[in-house]
């Protein structure tokens, strides 16, 4: 799947399941949550929780952990662009070009 069939995917889904209708200060809280759950993740990962309350896992479900983590956030983002008629590629693209310029010295 190419990242416009994901981009149209995920707007079928979530407008299916009436998601996409949220309140984009809603949607902004539903991405702040996923990206604690990012941190929370590599945390795991990293240096592990070491509380007593959880169960250790190992590096494959916890690595498995934050590809899912990472999916929520990639979700919320591409509702976000979708809202305001953003691609993904156009995302790539102006980051892409926002850093070559700002870093453009340092190849030299």
């Amino acid at each position: 799947m190419d990242l416009a069939e994901f981009q149209r995917w995920i707007h079928d889904y979530y407008e299916n399941r009436g998601w996409s209708e949220l309140d984009i200060f809603i949607r902004i809280g539903f991405l702040a949550e996923e990206t604690g759950e990012v941190a929370r993740a590599i945390r795991a990962l990293e240096i592990g929780r070491n509380r007593p309350d959880e169960v250790t896992e190992s590096y494959i479900t916890n690595r498995g952990a934050l590809v899912e983590e990472l999916g929520d956030v990639l979700g919320n983002l591409i509702v976000i662009a979708n809202k305001y008629n953003i691609t993904l590629e156009e995302v790539f693209n102006s980051h892409k070009e926002k850093l070559s310029k700002r870093y453009s010295d340092e190849s030299s």
